[in-house]
């Protein structure tokens, strides 16, 4: 199973990044609906419709950008610019588009109450008691130019869309004999002895003469070498590098907080918990069990109780039917329309939504509240000054490019013209600089890789404006540049002599091993080993890992056996298997809970890879692998 998992990695992976993963929200997905839509000679055709080359460039430098995001800027882009690499964006842009497709023709639909789920789900859109911001909800949907029926509207293609592949792994299923037999390998438990060949104790017998470190030296140079560096000056160009120069007009706030003061109102917020019973084809019957429900909660049973018990909503009965604190309109309208003509704690007669029928109880009611213009002028402020500093940037990008470039031998010009701050770095190198803080621009893959090249080092040249993403230029140029330099070996005699003796040790101490490990092969006294103990391969304990590998390689025939493991800059271990004792069957059944799942989720991948496979197989896939570094192809 597990090989069948591994021959689907690359497209799962893909799917995985693309697709599966509901992160995606205000990151990109605006473009999700038409994304396909283009006419234009492209990279991929998916049953009749194109994946043009923009459309592949824009999911490649997202990938590109989300690495850089998650490492702090410090991924070579030359790491992603590959043919494998460019493949897998490629399928996972087709697999999308397969999906998509598919989706449509299943007609498969979205309910109000799962797109509720997903947006009360976006990180960042709750407040600290857990209720939903909406305002903050609405900020977020601005910053990306959408509106909310706009973004809900996208986000349930989306979800369709990961129906077909999720559907597919909560089908999988794993027999427990299969997770007894894995559990019974891993606690399979062997008694050993060893007996460890140390560099240290073999140190003292190297004695390196002078021609033995100058070679030494002279074939390890790299190690002694201070590295290639330069020490360089940039500029920023950003909407936060041009916010700090925008001044809003008074009068422009206030008209701002008049014409949005439906933005600054906290509206009524309900907490509210339900019970769900879907009609399947009887929707009288469903009645009259949600009915027979209420009466009991007349007559004083516990509605958190019933909910737990009877609702058909998977999300919400574990905690008692609560669905949170939520203004009106996330609530599908019936059912908001019912919460908010509750009192707290009351609860409401049979109310029928697409998702089915529901008995409503009102759990907390936060009253609605609007915030005065004093309290909201500095968040206007900044919005007017992120607003303006984004529309100069625009204007100014174009212009910052050309000046760098037009007036090559300074940045001043572009830091006078644009009032930008000229900063510098020391001791930036190909691989970065460790004086520089985490995420700085000049320490930018893109950025370094432009430093370093002949022009910037020989003709001290501005270096082109280098878009690293969100919105940001850098421009830099080398000050000072500093060859790499081997370090003179006088001056690291010493390490030298360290990493000599290390590295002869270690050929001693595992020669020494290996010698013995013969001697006992063949018949000699097992002297000198430690008393036994048991290794098991979850619980190796302090047993390196390549002695583990070595103990647990096989079932063997005859005891006691003899093996070897080398153990790096620990040495070699030679080890005497002593017994094997079987897992404990009642080890075996606690711990079936636990593994269970796990080869669960394995092979749902397995099952979701092989659905992907086939709905590409049937899916007229074309792809056109040659024009994805087609620099003419950009259309």
């Amino acid at each position: 199973m597990f090989d069948s998992v591994r021959k689907h990695q690359r497209i799962l992976q893909a799917v995985l990044l693309l697709l599966i993963f509901p992160a995606f929200a205000f990151f990109g997905i605006a473009g999700y609906e038409n994304m396909f839509s283009g006419k234009e000679r492209g990279v991929a055709e998916v049953g009749g419709t194109t994946i043009t080359r923009r459309e592949f460039d824009d999911a490649y430098r997202r990938e590109l950008d989300r690495l850089q995001q998650q490492y702090g800027g410090q991924v070579d882009p030359k790491m992603l610019d590959t043919p494998f690499t460019r493949a897998q964006v490629l399928d996972g842009l087709v697999t999308q588009q397969a999906l998509h497709t598919e989706s449509n023709r299943k007609r498969l639909r979205v309910s109000d109450e799962q797109l509720r789920r997903e947006i009360v789900s976006i990180p960042g859109l709750s407040n600290p008691d857990g209720s939903f911001n909406m305002q903050a909800y609405r900020a977020a949907l601005s910053q990306q130019n959408l509106t909310e029926p706009m973004f809900e509207a996208q986000l349930r293609g989306d979800l369709a869309r990961r129906a077909l592949p999720e559907s597919v792994a909560r089908s999988a299923f794993v027999p427990a004999t299969i997770a007894d037999r894995m559990i019974g390998l891993l606690e399979e438990s062997r008694e050993v002895r060893e007996q460890v060949f140390k560099p240290a104790d073999f140190a003292g017998k190297v004695q390196p003469t002078d021609e033995d470190l100058r070679k030494y030296y002279e074939a390890n140079g790299a190690r002694y070498e201070v590295p290639e560096s330069v020490k360089a000056e940039f500029l920023v160009l950003s909407p936060d590098a041009i916010s700090s120069q925008v001044v809003p007009d008074p009068a422009q706030v206030k008209s701002y907080y008049e014409q949005n003061r439906k933005r600054f109102v906290t509206e009524e917020e309900r907490r509210a918990s339900h019970i769900l019973i879907k009609p399947e084809g009887d929707p009288a019957a469903a009645r009259a069990r949600l009915e027979a429900l209420r009466k009991k909660i007349a007559d004083g049973a516990d509605f958190a109780a019933l909910a737990r018990a009877e609702s058909q909503d998977r999300g919400s009965a574990a905690n008692g039917g609560d669905v949170g604190m939520l203004p009106r309109e996330l609530f599908p309208k019936a059912f908001g329309d019912a919460a908010f003509s509750l009192k707290q704690g009351e609860v409401s007669d049979v109310v029928q939504t697409e998702d089915g029928l529901h008995l409503i109880r009102v759990t907390e009611i936060r009253p609605g509240k609007e915030r005065t213009f004093d309290e909201v002028r500095p968040e206007i402020e900044s919005d007017l000054r992120k607003q303006e500093a984004s529309k100069l940037y625009s204007t100014y990008a174009e212009q910052f490019a050309d000046l760098v470039f037009t007036q090559p031998d300074s940045l001043q010009p572009a830091a006078d013209k644009f009032k930008l701050k000229l900063q510098s770095a020391e001791e930036v190198s190909r691989a970065g600089s460790a004086k520089l803080p985490p995420g700085s621009p000049v320490g930018n893959p893109k950025v370094v890789a432009e430093l370093f090249k002949d022009e910037a080092i020989k003709n001290r040249r501005n270096t082109q404006a280098v878009d690293i993403g969100n919105s940001t230029l850098v421009s830099a140029r080398v000050v000072e540049h500093r060859p790499a330099v081997r370090r003179p070996f006088d001056a690291v005699k010493d390490e030298v002599r360290e990493g000599f003796v290390n590295d002869q040790a270690r050929r001693l101490a595992r020669e020494a091993g290996e010698a013995r490990l013969k001697e006992l092969q063949a018949g000699a006294e097992p002297k000198g080993f430690s008393d036994g103990r048991l290794v098991s391969r979850s619980s190796p304990g302090t047993t390196p890992p390549a002695a583990v590998d070595a103990l647990f390689h096989g079932t063997p025939a005859k005891l006691p056996l003899f093996v070897g493991a080398d153990l790096g800059g620990g040495g070699y271990g030679v080890y005497q298997l002593v017994r094997v004792q079987p897992a404990d069957p009642a080890v075996i059944a606690k711990k079936r809970e636990q593994l269970v799942p796990q080869l669960g989720q394995a092979a749902s991948q397995l099952d979701v890879g092989t659905y992907l496979d086939s709905l590409l197989a049937r899916s007229d896939v074309q792809r056109h692998p040659d024009r994805l570094t087609d620099k003419s192809d950009t259309r």
